[in-house]
């Protein structure tokens, strides 16, 4: 499922495949309890989450991984050191297994998305 025609979240999640729909659903919920203030939306086939109308951060289960989306390079470079480790992608975190999702850096990277408005790359 590279790219959705859901028409939103819920039916995205049900649509995903059946080994990734907890950690998916685990994904967005840490979206929705950090990033208050933004709007949950379906981009690019998607779920995204926007504030004032840009979208921040994105998740997608893909067909080897699923995809964690951080839009906002001064998070990124914030947290330089801990996303060393990590399978990356020039705006997103690459996890090849549900289960390899760290979700506690999930976590901090919402917060810090949250804590203040930041140019979207």
């Amino acid at each position: 499922m590279v790219q959705s025609n859901a028409a939103n979240v819920d039916a995205y999640l049900t649509e995903a495949p059946e080994d990734r729909r907890v950690a998916l659903a685990e994904v967005r919920q840490l979206c929705r309890d950090e990033l208050v203030g933004f709007d949950e939306v379906m981009a690019y086939g998607m779920p995204a989450y926007e504030r004032d109308g840009a979208c921040e951060i994105a998740f997608a289960s893909q067909k080897q991984h699923i995809s964690f989306y951080l839009m906002r390079s001064d998070v990124r470079e914030a947290f330089e050191e801990r996303l060393a480790g990590q399978d990356m992608g020039k705006g997103c975190l690459r996890f090849r297994k549900p289960e390899h999702i760290d979700f506690d850096l999930l976590r901090d990277l919402l917060k810090a998305t949250a804590a203040r408005p930041g140019e979207v790359c």
